[in-house]
């Protein structure tokens, strides 16, 4: 499915990050691309990430799944909604829906949550720290949308779910089948079903806190410290008041901390392993027979098509020497000549043909055999 008549620059430069949007169904041609029954059957599932919101009266009450498969006959008329994160590491047609999205830069994306609800359905005034586009799949769903939020916000008391305590909405839209409402960060935002077999796909984007950066950062670079890196002063003379922590100390001090954070080279790789980190990094994807490197020639001569694992996370660097930085759910591969196209190659493409003559490059076939092995790709048709 592809967007049609939607001005990204527009789009990019009046609403990205600064303000709500409604895109009436801009597709081509729109089709819900899961079953409500496929849903439930995740969501029941070890491992999938899973949560289901009743209503009682006024009150909302969550469950984290896995779910037991009886308990969806227990529900009743109630109102409840079940949501299920990372749905496109599970169905290809939800992980296609990303791709229209694309815009956004790769390492921004974060996953393809699904909600399912019946009527009334839904999980209170909220507001979220990421940009979010709320594709309508099924049925249809009021959308309340209310003013910028923060740390400040008052919420209600609630165990498991944070609630805006006063929501008061200054935009109100019905959305059908094929529309998308596009929420930034922060932003209050209320959906509730309007009737049964109410879908919608929530496509988000990371944005790492200052906070997340600095604790990761320095616990990385502190991870490759030495013991005898230390602070010192050869030249100490003699201070008016032995209890001063004098401005050159502290100016001492503050330099080493400084140094020690400041390489951007350094920052940069290890950022690239930090925001490939798999979302799931429990759940093993490597195949059942490791793939041998004569196997993968014969594959590559013969114009097989490789296909990305849709949980796998892909981004490159480009240094200063032209020397690409590749990086695979947590791993780091340095690449030059055609093992560095190949690597733009994997990163711009989810599923390619790569030129047939990397069956005679050494480096390039031992990128793909790696990468098959840590259950990042695959050739079509193999495990």
């Amino acid at each position: 499915m592809k967007i049609t008549h939607f001005d990204l620059n527009l789009f990019l430069r009046d609403y990205w990050q600064k303000r709500p949007l409604l895109i009436r169904n801009p597709w081509n041609e729109w089709r819900n691309p899961l079953d409500p029954d496929e849903l439930a059957g995740l969501a029941c599932e070890e491992g999938v990430e899973s949560r289901l919101i009743t209503r009682d009266a006024d009150h909302l009450a969550m469950e984290s799944g896995p779910l037991a498969e009886e308990r969806f006959g227990e529900l009743g008329s109630a109102p409840c909604t079940l949501l299920v994160q990372a749905v496109d590491q599970h169905a290809p047609e939800v992980a296609g829906l990303i791709e229209p999205f694309r815009f956004v830069p790769d390492w921004r994306i974060d996953d393809v949550m699904v909600s399912y609800a019946t009527d009334g359905g839904g999980v209170g005034a909220h507001f979220d720290q990421y940009d979010v586009f709320l594709v309508q799949g099924l049925g249809k769903r009021r959308w309340r949308v209310g003013p910028r939020c923060d740390s400040a916000t008052p919420l209600l008391p609630h165990d498991d779910l944070r609630l805006i305590a006063d929501f008061e909405a200054t935009d109100d839209w019905l959305l059908e089948p094929g529309d998308i409402l596009y929420v930034p960060p922060c932003f209050a935002h209320d959906g509730v079903a309007v009737g049964d077999d109410c879908m919608t796909y929530s496509i988000g984007f990371r944005a790492p806190s200052r906070a997340e950066l600095v604790e990761n950062w320095c616990e990385h670079q502190v991870d490759g410290m030495l013991e005898e890196d230390r602070y010192a002063d050869p030249d100490l003379s003699l201070q008016a008041n032995p209890g001063e922590i004098t401005a050159p100390a502290i100016d001492r001090l503050h330099a080493m901390v400084m140094e020690a954070l400041s390489d951007r080279d350094a920052f940069a790789r290890w950022f690239g392993l930090f925001n490939s980190l798999p979302k799931y990094p429990e759940t093993d994807w490597r195949p059942e027979e490791p793939i041998g490197t004569q196997d993968v020639q014969a594959l590559l001569a013969h114009s097989v098509p490789l296909s990305r694992n849709p949980a796998s996370r892909f981004s490159f660097i480009r240094q200063q020497d032209e020397t690409i930085l590749l990086f695979v759910d947590g791993h780091c591969f340095e690449g030059t000549g055609e093992a560095a196209l190949l690597a733009e190659q994997l990163c711009a493409e989810r599923a390619m043909v790569v030129d047939s003559r990397l069956a005679e490059s050494a480096p390039a076939v031992a990128l793909i055999e790696t990468l098959i092995g840590q259950g990042s790709l695959a050739f079509d048709g193999e495990d």
